[in-house]
């Protein structure tokens, strides 16, 4: 938003900001904030920075936890949410031994090597991302995990389960189950509630593709959102994430990214389709290769798919996201790619035809990834199969240009799937990860961090006797 801290400044005093807020990420994608009244603000604290406890964000250890963040001025944004005039913008993470230095593990310099690394392999200069947002607009989430009391409790006033509602005024229309995709008026209770997030999207420069209902009766929803650099869109993917769910709480309704919040319903993804370009030029586009992908594409394609059992540790990072990624839900298992497949991990939109529309779709990716680590994963395994030409034919990754579940047994058992489990992709990341420490865009430090992260989620979840589990052995 600015270029100079003398512009942030002037902007304040004509528009009467009262605080500075900075949102600083932690390594599971959270934000975290600080907040100071304006006129603390000063050119010192872009020089000196704001210190912070690093353990507290899962950043190194208790010993060594001084850190500090450096606001960046070019990420500001009038919050629209807070009662007094505050602007708000993102902290870059610096460790203080032997001076004040870029921290490595920021998963937002990550970001920023992933792309540099990028530049500097000569194969393009410019990774553009696109990212789809698959939610849940709620009325009412309740949760209790007692040792004697499990209990979860989710209700959405369109759904089918209160068609016989009573005990307040019903006017009948409900969203069958799996019935919600593209509803109109007035099954689309939530319409004027997306417009609203759209526009306030929009308001702080995070470009709306366009919103609709979707497949999930109890108020699923998509906002799809327009192209981007990486970490431009990883940055956007965080504010459109703060915009939704306060946009929601503030029309008394809740918003949850869950991978499965529901048994037997459509799961939240967040597919992202990436496309290279170098000098302008589309790097994935030529009229006579498969689909109209050129081989650099789909070596791209064979890094990704080849490298994608690893990359869920940072893509698919929690117990719940293994809940979506089972057959029969549209949600991709099966390690192949094919045109206009939305069984397969990778998607060929057959509706992009145009050379600079050229490109993929992967399709596992959820919304309780960090953007900036996952997205960085992805270009770094693309990056890796463009380097060894890995072919995803050879590999045996396809094409299927068919649903992969129509497949025999024999047919499908020939297809490699992805992780069952959060400890068969932390597995799978302890295994391969020697391509993502190239260029030292990821460091040992970060891989260790997120499996041992993801690990302890697995076991906390894993102790936890599941309600299920009472009809199937309580009185054996």
């Amino acid at each position: 938003m600015f270029n100079s801290f003398d512009e942030l400044k002037a902007f304040c005093a004509d528009r009467g900001i009262k605080f500075a807020d900075f949102k600083v990420i932690d390594l599971k994608g959270r934000w975290h904030h600080l907040t100071m009244p304006v006129e603390r603000f000063t050119k010192d604290t872009m020089v000196e920075g704001i210190g912070f406890d690093g353990s507290s964000y899962g950043f190194l250890t208790v010993e060594k936890s001084d850190m500090v963040f450096i606001p960046d001025i070019k990420s500001a944004f009038v919050d629209p949410f807070a009662k007094a005039p505050t602007l708000s913008m993102i902290g870059d993470i610096y460790t203080l031994g032997g001076g004040r230095q870029r921290y490595q593990g920021d998963p937002r310099h990550v970001a920023e090597k992933a792309e540099m690394y990028m530049k500097e392999s000569g194969i393009a200069d410019t990774c553009l991302l696109g990212p789809e947002f698959e939610f849940y607009i709620l009325d009412h989430v309740s949760y209790k995990n007692t040792p004697n009391h499990m209990e979860v409790f989710l209700d959405s006033a369109q759904a089918e389960w209160n068609s016989a509602d009573r005990e307040t005024k019903n006017l009948g229309y409900k969203v069958p189950a799996h019935g919600g995709y593209h509803v109109d008026l007035p099954m689309d209770i939530t319409y004027d509630l997306r417009n609203e997030m759209a526009e306030n999207l929009e308001n702080h420069g995070v470009p709306v593709k366009y919103h609709h209902s979707e497949n999930g009766g109890p108020g699923q929803v998509e906002i799809e959102m327009g192209f981007g650099p990486l970490k431009v869109s990883a940055d956007r993917t965080m504010l459109l994430k703060y915009i939704v769910k306060n946009t929601a709480v503030v029309n008394n309704k809740t918003v949850t990214f869950m991978p499965k919040p529901f048994f037997g319903e459509a799961g939240n993804g967040m597919h992202v389709h990436i496309h290279l370009f170098k000098g302008g030029n589309p790097v994935f586009y030529d009229p006579k290769g498969y689909s109209a992908l050129s081989d650099t594409a789909l070596y791209a394609i064979g890094g990704i798919l080849k490298h994608s059992p690893a990359l869920m540790a940072f893509t698919n990072p929690s117990t719940n996201s293994y809940k979506r990624l089972v057959p029969g839900y549209e949600a991709p298992v099966s390690l192949c790619f094919g045109t206009a497949n939305r069984s397969s991990v990778i998607r060929i939109p057959g509706y992009a035809t145009e050379p600079s529309e050229k490109r993929f779709e992967y399709r596992p990716l959820d919304a309780t990834s960090n953007p900036y680590t996952a997205y960085s994963a992805l270009l770094m395994a693309a990056v890796d199969g463009i380097k060894n030409k890995t072919d995803p034919t050879a590999e045996g990754f396809g094409p299927y240009d068919i649903n992969v579940y129509n497949l025999s047994d024999e047919e499908r058992s020939n297809i490699k799937s992805l992780p069952k489990s959060l400890e068969e992709a932390a597995d799978s990341l302890q295994k391969d990860y020697a391509f993502l420490l190239e260029g030292e865009v990821f460091t040992e430090g970060i891989i260790n961090d997120q499996i041992k992260a993801i690990r302890e989620d697995a076991m906390k979840v894993g102790i936890i006797p599941h309600p299920a589990e009472y009809q199937l052995y309580y009185d054996l």
